[in-house]
């Protein structure tokens, strides 16, 4: 099952409040992507927030993976997670 989860940053913190767990952070998000968990991963462009794109069996496995984050652990960040479904929009296109 897709999955997408978009980062939300939790109110009050500073770029500095974020430093020490940066280098860990990426590790992990690194072996999440190895393992193919993480299919894909971006930055908004406006808020510089995470986009990322799982393959998990459900959304409870995916927040699971989420929460052991870093960022998510120590309070910094936490994920917004919508399960993605195919778009069956085109069928329109040929209905007579």
């Amino acid at each position: 099952m897709k999955i997408l989860a978009i980062e939300k940053e939790n109110p009050g913190l500073t770029p500095e409040d974020f430093k020490p767990y940066l280098d860990h952070e990426a590790k992990m998000v690194w072996e999440l992507y190895e393992k193919g968990i993480i299919r894909e991963i971006y930055f908004g462009a406006e808020e510089h927030n995470a986009h990322i794109v799982l393959e998990c069996e459900n959304l409870e496995d995916a927040q699971d993976i989420l929460n052991d984050l870093p960022l998510v652990r120590n309070n910094l960040i936490k994920f917004d997670l919508t399960t993605l479904i195919p778009y069956n929009g085109f069928s329109r296109l040929f209905r007579k």
